[in-house]
């Protein structure tokens, strides 16, 4: 397990410094905003297919670990077979059709940028093919133990994508107009290299556990394979439903210049200490709920779910409040050098604002639906995720003004790429309600007025560290300088705990100290 945490915090770490070096050498300019478009279609096959604890590596590793080496190595090479040739069919599609496709996703783009993405999916399509196979073999080497290997492999592409970069500002390739298709095309050459390279360790790796098997009678279809595709297909659909709401932000947004590579940025802030905190609160909740999932033990059930909620937003109010009173600090330590100016501060300081404000609802809807499929019943959440497509489409085009196609606007104000975000929080939002009110159905009573008055209490801390902390940066917002940015945001850290924790305590609704007294 400590190999497991040591590549996982590797490749978070390579992440991170990919996204410095795009941020210096792209900005928010027209060649990372085509690439976030461009990257859509083959992204969700290699994170959402291919990924690690993606729907296809957990039907293998459910299916392969109890065979044998021979039965494994003959079911792995069949399914990896016809995954391949299926997915290199659709790769083939989507290379063809990459202007309709970029077109379709983004209609608002401007004519530059709509080429770039074009150009840029087409040398991404042989990561489709790749994405079943690298997928496939996460499961497999995971069957037999062989997690280092996996954890580790994200961090290539990242390494990859840093190593291009740094060449092309060795070369000076981004000044010199007759390397502009290279140079256009270099984050989609650098992923494609970095897929590459995984497939091929991958493929070695395989062979050395004894799974490769290079003859087989592939056409035939055997009772493990049709487990691994009955585990995997709905598994997929489910995981697709979230991907298709990006599809709908990214439609919705490509009338706005920067705004694709703006939320990359953006989001990229959030996820990681989201991460965390899904790690840290939810993971070990749910081994708690599942033992009091019996009638008989309902009481404790309902009284770890409620302390679930309560740390929840305890946590999550907290990172709010952070993120949006050290949102500019936050911002320039982390991006801005190179090409990425005060017009790309700007954008995505706000776009980190935006984000913040939703991510009290954003663990909470992800704690309520565990908690949906831990009771077994997952119906409701699947059922609502399907209505929040439909309230997402809405949100996005109410809040960017209403536009009929060309013609106006029914409102007369346009919020952009921040009423975008602000639509996912809202849509997360009624989520919540109806997961939260719909506990009664199955005998979870939850004390309702309770809980909605701590959470009160918990925003109004936030809402008062916030302004406390406000003097602090007030005069350090004009400087300029990594070194103080990053000694404002320790202090300022710091500063903004103590009050948040005091308030907290003060208002009754901080347990923490009851938190280190059951560890």
């Amino acid at each position: 397990m400590v190999s497991i945490s040591f590549a996982t915090s590797l490749s978070k770490l390579a992440g991170f410094l990919r996204q410095i070096f795009i941020a210096a050498a792209f900005g928010i300019g027209v060649i990372y905003d085509a690439f976030n478009y461009a990257y859509i279609i083959p992204g969700f096959l290699l994170i959402i297919i291919g990924g690690i604890n993606g729907p296809l590596h957990n039907a293998v590793v459910a299916v392969l670990t109890p065979l044998n080496r021979r039965d494994g190595a003959v079911v792995l090479t069949k399914v990896s077979i016809k995954i391949t040739l299926l997915f290199f069919i659709l790769g083939v599609i989507v290379y063809f059709n990459s202007g309709f496709l970029i077109n379709l996703i983004a209609p608002n783009l401007n004519a530059e940028a709509k080429t770039i993405a074009s150009y840029q999916l087409r040398i991404l399509t042989p990561c489709i093919p790749l994405s079943g196979f690298i997928g496939l073999s996460f499961g497999a080497l995971n069957s037999r133990n062989k997690f280092f290997i996996s954890s580790i492999s994200p961090a290539i592409t990242s390494l990859v994508i840093i190593l291009f970069i740094s060449i092309s500002w060795i070369l000076n390739l981004q000044n010199t107009n007759s390397n502009y298709l290279f140079y256009s095309g270099l984050l989609a050459i650098a992923t494609l290299t970095g897929t590459f390279i995984q497939f091929a360790i991958q493929c070695v790796e395989i062979h050395k556990i004894g799974l490769f098997r290079f003859k087989s009678a592939w056409l035939s279809i055997n009772d493990e394979e049709k487990r691994i595709f009955k585990l995997f297909t709905p598994a997929s659909i489910s995981s697709g439903l979230g991907q298709i709401n990006v599809f709908i932000d990214m439609f919705f947004v490509s009338g706005f210049q920067g705004a694709a590579a703006g939320l990359a940025y953006g989001n990229f802030l959030i996820q990681a200490p989201l991460g965390v905190l899904s790690s840290s609160l939810i993971l070990p909740l749910l081994p708690k709920l599942s033992k009091f999932k019996s009638s008989k033990e309902k009481n404790n059930l309902e009284k770890s779910l409620i302390s679930g909620i309560e740390y929840c937003f305890l946590t999550t109010f907290f990172l709010t409040g952070f993120f949006i009173t050290f949102n500019n600090q936050i911002v320039q330590f982390v991006f801005q050098r190179g090409v990425f100016n005060y017009e790309a501060v700007f954008l995505v300081k706000n776009i980190l604002i935006a984000y913040a404000v939703g991510i009290p609802f954003y663990l909470y809807r992800d704690l309520l639906v565990r908690t949906y499929y831990l009771i077994e019943k997952p119906d409701l959440p699947f059922k609502l995720s399907l209505a929040g497509i439909i309230l997402n489409i809405f949100f996005d085009w109410f809040l960017i003004g209403a536009p009929i196609n060309d013609v106006k606007n029914l409102f007369p104000y346009n919020f952009g790429v921040i009423g975008i975000i602000l639509s996912s929080g809202i849509v997360n939002a009624i989520i919540c309600v109806f997961l939260f009110n719909s506990f009664e159905k199955y005998k979870i009573n939850l004390p309702k007025i309770v809980l909605l008055k701590k959470i009160a209490l918990i925003s109004l801390s936030c809402l008062i560290s916030s302004t406390l902390c406000y003097p602090f940066i007030k005069n350090i917002e004009a400087h300029n300088s990594t070194i103080l940015n990053l000694a404002t945001l320790i202090m300022g850290f710091l500063i903004f705990s103590i009050i948040y924790f005091m308030i907290t305590k003060l208002f009754g609704v901080n347990k923490l100290k009851n938190v280190f007294k059951s560890n």
